[in-house]
């Protein structure tokens, strides 16, 4: 990572991100048979966050928002619920949701869905591993740009019999905005060159 950020950074920036937010929480499902922890998205409730995860704390919480996609030529609007969540472990999980939006930006129906983790390794890099409903699977590898921005690098994706034939490696980053909207970007390999893939902005709903 190109810096380290201590646990009392990483608090303030959480607390002025949430202000307006803090008393919101992904729903527990309450069954009395589970005996671990429940998956948290507020860092105020629940477990812990685990201390390896401190670079990654800024990310936790409920964003919703709009974008825009180019997937080979089929340019559309999105809606995107995005969902980072922990349950006290070296890991957060991560779950996206995607909607088509028609000119006036209503809903028109699902598009894509995401789930996933994110972990640290012990040489401080980054390691995501998600799953698509569009029949993908990617490994990614990425680095702290800062206490407030993340880039990863595909190393690894494999697709199904019935899924995209043109998908290519990608680079994505994710970066906390100045009005502290979480804002990303996706990449993609087209024909030896990179081109935009998907990108949103997100405000922070929970967390």
């Amino acid at each position: 990572m190109s810096e380290k950020l201590n646990g009392n950074e990483a608090v303030s920036l959480a607390a002025e991100q949430s202000k307006a937010t803090a008393h919101r929480n992904i729903p527990a499902l309450g069954f009395d048979e589970m005996p671990l922890p429940a998956d948290t998205a507020n860092l105020r409730e629940g477990p812990s966050l685990h201390d390896g995860l401190l670079a990654l704390l800024p990310l936790v919480g409920v964003w919703h928002g709009e974008g825009q996609a180019n997937d080979n030529g089929d340019e559309y609007a999105f809606g995107q619920q995005l969902v980072i969540s922990h349950d006290g472990e070296n890991y957060l999980r991560f779950e996206s949701r995607i909607w088509r939006l028609d000119e006036d930006g209503k809903p028109t129906g699902a598009d894509q869905r995401e789930v996933g983790f994110w972990r640290i390794s012990l040489k401080d890099e980054i390691e995501v591993t998600l799953t698509n409903s569009r029949g993908l699977t990617e490994i990614m590898y990425g680095t702290l740009l800062n206490e407030r921005a993340w880039q990863l690098t595909s190393a690894s994706t494999i697709v199904t019999e019935t899924g995209p034939e043109n998908h290519g490696p990608g680079k994505r980053v994710y970066g906390l905005m100045p009005n502290n909207n979480l804002g990303w970007v996706d990449e993609r390999a087209v024909d030896g060159e990179m081109v935009p893939y998907m990108s949103a902005e997100l405000k922070r709903i929970a967390g």
